[in-house]
């Protein structure tokens, strides 16, 4: 039981820029000599940098009106102009403070339309007047920023600590929310603040001194119907979006439900059906031509080109698939849910690094039915293709980053560290699922292949590769983009989403869809005589991928307000790894 409450405060980020900054890199007041929490893997990934701040309170005691520190600028001097200018921009930027108490996060609940009250789970730096006198972003609360083309810094907070009395135990009290009012107040006498008066305006041609000081007040407050163990639910019932759910839950299920019903329907008529007559043939004894699908089965396992590449896709999506299912499988049972930050990182990490004895021994086992030699070539592209794409992608993005002085640029020791996860468990762990797959005796064929390969007949638009490759990614991508819609809100707007139970359902409906759709094409294709089905099959769901990048591009440039070229550079550096992740995922 301790009577003292800490306030941490995580880094900085804004709707209209990919880069966040830690709280140290603005000239905030800075807590003396604390020592930092530490954090996961996954918060270091995802840029949150968690500090102590100079805002102490006690239990039940209320402050009005507290100094904590005062900042002076003098535009004369470069390096406090330097300062000044840095809290000028990322006011224009509107960037977020995201405080936590008690590892809730410090909410800002305002109302918005229809009567309804948004809990922002951050709070502005300050805002901007333009000047045409039009205010942007969080001005529009305050009557009293009207003054053209200046800055009004919130620099004074009122947090109100809602509790809950445990009666049974002599434990205490807990705290169930803390929520804030950011204000702004040019306090006249810094050193006795009274938290009255004008707002504190920054004009933007200002020269000479400027002075900021910075006060807080507190207040405690009883609420009984609040339990400890619900106390997230509050900020994830101001999230909008819950019903638009169902709804696309009930489109992706109509849309299995057809592709099944054609998948089956084909199965049992026409197999069977051609299946019969081949039966009633033999017994005829009258051998006459064969037809559709029967015609290739002496070139249908003939090993496809680049059978090499192929393997290792495989290989390497078998790994993403495991990953994905495991991480969403913890996710539903919510061992990762947003209290525990960086959780979902950090488990997805340490997941792929675990899974690469099943992608080396896919691997393995495809390239060696494909009639392969070069079995070392293939191990080594399998643990060192697809993992190497992405973390040279990873590494230029945390270049871009780390020349910004952004906190989500990974400390060298953290990239040492995901290094040797790869290196000394994860390209291990594939050789030791390489050597059970080259083992093994290879997949056996039903059928002979012959020696002199098929002529393939002219084919009709639609059978033709590349038109049946567009047409399969164009049902699973139906499946998913409702939700990809809030996936990308979540990273890219810095929204929470914990909807994991829809997300599961998602992709065990995503998976059977691109199963589906791709043995529809692929029956299709065999009946017109054209046997390369290996890469066609892969790459028929793969596709779904492109759709993938094509929706990015639109919702960056629907969506975002996303300045400047880093940010936008970093946002399809990002983008083009989920793409990759996605369409090995998805072939």
């Amino acid at each position: 039981f301790q009577s003292g409450i800490e306030l941490f405060v995580n880094r900085l980020d804004s709707v209209e820029s990919v880069l966040p900054y830690e709280y140290t890199a603005f000239d905030f007041c800075q807590a003396e000599g604390k020592k930092r929490p530490s954090e996961n893997l996954g918060q270091v990934l995802f840029g949150e940098r968690i500090e102590p701040s100079p805002y102490r309170f006690t239990f039940n005691k209320k402050e009005t009106c507290k100094s904590v520190c005062t900042k002076t600028y003098d535009t004369t001097k470069p390096e406090d102009k330097q300062k000044l200018d840095f809290l000028k921009k990322s006011m224009l930027l509107n960037y977020q403070h995201h405080w936590i108490v008690d590892n809730m996060p410090v909410t800002w609940c305002y109302d918005v339309e229809d009567g309804q009250r948004f809990c922002n789970p951050g709070f502005p730096i300050g805002c901007y007047i333009t000047e045409d006198g039009r205010p942007k972003d969080a001005c529009v609360i305050n009557v009293e920023f009207h003054e053209k083309d200046t800055f009004y810094i919130f620099n004074h907070v009122d947090i109100k600590i809602h509790y809950h009395v445990v009666e049974n135990e002599a434990l205490g009290a807990r705290l169930v929310a803390a929520k804030l009012e950011p204000k702004s107040y040019k306090h006249t006498h810094p050193d006795n603040p009274d938290c009255s008066g004008l707002p504190m305006d920054i004009s933007n041609k200002a020269n000479g001194e400027v002075k900021i000081a910075y006060t807080y007040s507190v207040s405690f407050h009883e609420e009984k119907s609040i339990r400890w163990a619900s106390r997230w639910d509050y900020i994830l019932e101001s999230m909008p979006h819950t019903h638009i759910q169902w709804f696309s839950i009930m489109n992706s299920l109509v849309i299995v439900l057809f592709l099944s019903g054609m998948v089956a329907m084909i199965m049992l008529r026409t197999l069977h059906k051609d299946i019969a007559r081949y039966n009633q043939m033999d017994s005829t004894e009258d051998a006459q031509e064969e037809f559709g699908w029967k015609l290739v089965h002496g070139d249908i396992f003939r090993p496809p080109r680049k059978g090499m590449l192929l393997s290792v896709f495989l290989g390497s999506g078998t790994q993403i698939l495991i990953m994905t299912f495991v991480t969403l499988f913890f996710a539903c049972l919510g061992f990762l849910s947003p209290a525990n930050r960086g959780a979902l990182m950090t488990c997805a990490v340490v997941l792929w690094v675990l899974l690469g004895t099943p992608a080396g021994y896919v691997a393995a086992r495809f390239y060696k039915s494909f009639g392969g030699e070069k079995w070392k070539t293939n191990v080594l592209l399998t643990s060192f293709l697809c993992p190497g794409i992405v973390f040279a992608d990873f590494f230029i993005m945390n270049l871009i980053l780390w020349g910004e002085g952004s906190s989500a640029a990974i400390p060298f020791g953290t990239l040492v560290a995901i290094l040797a996860l790869w290196f000394c468990i994860s390209v291990p762990l594939t050789f030791i699922g390489a050597y059970f797959g080259f083992k093994k005796n290879a997949i056996e064929h039903p059928v002979r292949t012959n020696q002199i390969p098929r002529q393939i007949p002219e084919q009709s638009f639609y059978t033709k590769p590349l038109p049946g490759i567009i047409m399969g990614g164009i049902l699973p991508f139906g499946c998913i983009f409702i939700q990809l819609f809030f996936i990308l809100n979540s990273i890219w707007s810095h929204q929470m989403y914990y909807m994991f139970g829809f997300l599961f359902l998602v992709f065990i409906i995503l998976v059977i869809t691109c199963s589906e759709a791709t043995i529809l094409l692929c029956y299709f294709h065999l009946c017109a005589e054209d046997y390369h089905w290996q890469w066609r099959s892969f790459l028929t769901s793969g596709f779904t991928a492109v759709y993938f990048l094509i929706y990015a591009i639109h919702y960056f440039f629907s969506k975002l307000q996303i300045t400047g070229t880093a940010s936008t550079i970093l946002y399809f550096g990002y983008t083009m790894i989920m793409v990759l992740i996605f369409f090995l995922f998805t072939g």
